[in-house]
Parts: structure tokens; C-alpha cells; sequence
């Protein structure tokens, strides 16, 4: 066989946790425990009904305390900025910013700048989706586009579909809007329950979904091209629409890339959500909206609140997209992640007690870990600062609090012996935790 052929064997078999990659020596068979990381996480559970949210103190209490750069950044939601292409990124905005001519900024105020929105436009119909430039607008990030669309949908008051668990972003907006959250269960590898959210449409006529259909936050899961159309196909009979949070599709695993639900979108209900964060540009904070039928509503409520995003930054991304090479950054990039992936989950696999439970997800760089009954992912994230490293528990994904003997685990920097080190240290802190609750319930 080729090179190519064998080394994407070995890919596929490094994101399987079957093999691990050890630098300069080659592929290597992982060691693996018996009866460990036998079972994914099982299919969450949350209480029924609508929930009120208040999240916001113990999030920025988590987040503020784990942005030391000495700490292990397990917690981060972030890549290393090594993977991006930042000195092409810094010769176009200087060039950009030179060719800018004053009219510039007026004429790029929302939407936003017309060649970049061209490029988007492009990039939609790689995935055979006919979007118009005057469809797309430019924001501050996906954050700020999906706070717009949230706005756009709702009143205080309203109820929202999200998964269990579910990125803290999302319950932020929820609680900063005063709105209520209905969690449905998800899946680890296909993402959220439709029979259960069949259901709850039924029950609780919620006024929108927010929900990551590829690579979701935090647990990883990619939801089927049939299932994202079974989605769609739900929503449009309740006529319900679908904010779809979608930033991390670009890192997939393979030659073919998954679909979005837009992508099934007949009517106009999704509003699709993405950015160059994850991908490209991570201090940039260029993202954007394909708003559906609510896009002059959109559009409008980004003028009321922070009119444009910033004219050089839009002028400079649309000029590296056009001189080419995105998509060769791109395939570097996944090679990169899958790689890292698998030896974070190699790494848990190799390392962790009996019981604990994780899968490896085909993209994104999230691992999400189902931890033995008993261990305390709150107590666990104070003692793994104290040695310097930082995880993100499950509490911080529910409104209700739950998940707590999960945590997530970030894939986003080159695996090294310091990364090694501290899994292991982890691993040795959730044996300990495991005895200490033991030694209280001496009857388990």
C-alpha cells in the first residue's frame, strides 16, 4: 500500500484508541486494562420540565480561577494558538488595512463586509447549500450570533430546548435573558433524543431549540446526516425553530465532512451559527449567522446592540480566504486534533480506575469522562488545581446542577510527557476520591 494509505490507517486506529503515536519512535499497540472504558457514557437522564437557570456565579467562579498559563489547560475550551496560521493571518490584515479606503467604514457596517460574506457563501456551497451572501450575518463571534438569534426567537419568560449536558454559553444566555431551560437527554456518540424531544414539544411548547448537532460541547457527539434530517423534519411540523450552534464542523475526522441541519432546512427554521474561532482565528472573534426568515430581525438587533464587528478584522479574513490555502490549514489542523484525541483518550484509557466511562468522538477536541459513582467532580476540580491542572466538571453544563461525577476533558494541545504527568495525577486523585468515599459507605 501507499504511505498515504497506512498512515490513515493509523489515524483511524489512533482514533479508536487502539494504537498511540510515541514522537520519533512510531505506532504502538495501546495498553489497555481489562474491563476498562468498555461502556460510553450512558444516554443522560435529566428531571423533567422547565427549569430556571442561574449558572452564571459558579461558571466565572470555574473559569476565573484555571487561566494561569502554568496550569494544565484540560479545562480550556481552546486550541493551542501554535496550530493556527497567525503569521498569514497578520501579513493580511496589514495588507487589508492598507487597501481600506474610508467609504469601507460605512459601506461594511451590518451585515458586514460583502467579500467575506461571499466567501462564507461559498463555503456553504461546498456542502451543496445555495445561501446568498445577503443571507449572512457578520458578528463578534458565534457567541454574539447566537445571543442575536436567542433574542430574535424569544421573550423573558419563554422556555428553550437544550441538550444534557449542555455548553455553559448556552445556559448563560438562557439566564442573562431571562429565559427557562427544558434539558432533553443526549447521547454521547448521536446527540439528543428525538422521541424524548418529541415529547417535550408536546408538553412544554418551548419557543426555540439550541442545540450542537456536530462535535457538541461537551460531550463530543456527532449526530447522524439522518438523524440531523429527522431533526429538521420534527421542528418543521411544530413549526419550531432551531438555532444551530455549529462551530466546530470543520474538525472532522475523514475526507467527508458532516452535514449541518441547516443543510435539511426547507423553511427557514434554522438558524445556523459558525465562526473562524475554532478553526482559524481564534483572537479574531469573526463569526457568523445564516438567520433563515429571521434575518432582517437579526440584523437589525445587531445594530442596537453593537452595530459592526471590526471592518479590518472582516477585510483582512476575507483576504486570506481568497488567496487560498484554508483548506490545507484545515487538513493540518484535524490530522493535528485526531491525533491529539486519541492520545488524551489512550491516556485516560491507560490510566484511569475500573468504571470510568468516555468515548472518543470523530471531531471536535472534547473527551467526556463518566467517572465511578462516588467521585465528586466539584472536589475533583479543587484538587486538580492545587496540582496545577484544570478540568471543567459536569456541574458547570446543567441547569440543575447534575452530572456530577463527569468532567471534560480538552484535547486542544500537543500531547507531551507534561500532559502525560498529569493524567496520571488526575487518574491517582480520582483513586483517591473513590477510596475516601469507600471508606464512608463501607457497605458499597
Amino acid at each position: 500500500m501507499s504511505p498515504s494509505t497506512v498512515f490513515q490507517a493509523y489515524y483511524l486506529l489512533e482514533s479508536r484508541g487502539l494504537v498511540r503515536a510515541v514522537p520519533r519512535s512510531g505506532y504502538f499497540v495501546a495498553a489497555r486494562a481489562s474491563g476498562l472504558l468498555l461502556a460510553e457514557p450512558r444516554t443522560s437522564a435529566p428531571q423533567p420540565g422547565v427549569q430556571t437557570v442561574q449558572v452564571n456565579d459558579l461558571i466565572c467562579t470555574i473559569l476565573g480561577v484555571a487561566r494561569a498559563r502554568d496550569v494544565v489547560p484540560f479545562g480550556s475550551a481552546f486550541v493551542n494558538p501554535a496550530l493556527f496560521p497567525l503569521d498569514r493571518l497578520r501579513r493580511s490584515l496589514i495588507s487589508s488595512t492598507r487597501r481600506l479606503e474610508p467609504w469601507n467604514m460605512v459601506d461594511d457596517l451590518p451585515p458586514g463586509n460583502l467579500s467575506l460574506r461571499r466567501e462564507i457563501a461559498k463555503r456553504y456551497l461546498l456542502h451543496g447549500m445555495a445561501v446568498d451572501a445577503d443571507e449572512v450575518v457578520l458578528t463578534n463571534g458565534a457567541m454574539e450570533a447566537l445571543h442575536l438569534c436567542l433574542s430574535a426567537l424569544t421573550r423573558p419568560g419563554d422556555a428553550v430546548v437544550v441538550e444534557s449536558p449542555t455548553f455553559y454559553i448556552a445556559l448563560q444566555a438562557l439566564q442573562h435573558l431571562g429565559l427557562h431551560a427544558i434539558e432533553v437527554p443526549t447521547h454521547a456518540r448521536e446527540g439528543i433524543d428525538l422521541d424524548r424531544l418529541a415529547q417535550v414539544i408536546e408538553l412544554y411548547r418551548p419557543k426555540a431549540c439550541w442545540l450542537t448537532t456536530t462535535f457538541q460541547n461537551p460531550l463530543g457527539s456527532l449526530m447522524p446526516d439522518a438523524k440531523k434530517r429527522d431533526l429538521v423534519e420534527l421542528l418543521a411540523r411544530h413549526n419550531l425553530p432551531l438555532i444551530e450552534d455549529d462551530v466546530y464542523s470543520e474538525l472532522y475526522e475523514g475526507k467527508v465532512a458532516p452535514l449541518p441541519a441547516k443543510a435539511f432546512d426547507r423553511s427557514g427554521l434554522v438558524l445556523h451559527c459558525a465562526s473562524f474561532s475554532k478553526c482559524l482565528a481564534p483572537g479574531y472573534r469573526v463569526g457568523w449567522t445564516v438567520p433563515g426568515r429571521w434575518v432582517h430581525n437579526v440584523q437589525r438587533l445587531k445594530v442596537m446592540t453593537s452595530l459592526s464587528g471590526s471592518i479590518p478584522v472582516q477585510a483582512a479574513l476575507a483576504g486570506y480566504l481568497q488567496e487560498g490555502g484554508y483548506d490545507r490549514h484545515l487538513r493540518s489542523l484535524r490530522l493535528s486534533l485526531q491525533a491529539q484525541r486519541a492520545a488524551l483518550f489512550d491516556a485516560v484509557t491507560r490510566n484511569f480506575p475500573e468504571g470510568t466511562q468516555a468515548v472518543c468522538p470523530a471531531g471536535g477536541y472534547f473527551l467526556w469522562v463518566e467517572l465511578p459513582v462516588g467521585v465528586d467532580a466539584m472536589a475533583l476540580f479543587r484538587a486538580a488545581l492545587e496540582q496545577g491542572i484544570s478540568i471543567a466538571p459536569g456541574p458547570m453544563f446543567s441547569a440543575r446542577g447534575e452530572f456530577q461525577h463527569h468532567i471534560r476533558l480538552t484535547c486542544g494541545q500537543s500531547w507531551d510527557a507534561t500532559l502525560e504527568r498529569a493524567i496520571r495525577t488526575l487518574a491517582r486523585l480520582v483513586d483517591d476520591a473513590m477510596r475516601a468515599y469507600a471508606g464512608r459507605h463501607p457497605a458499597i
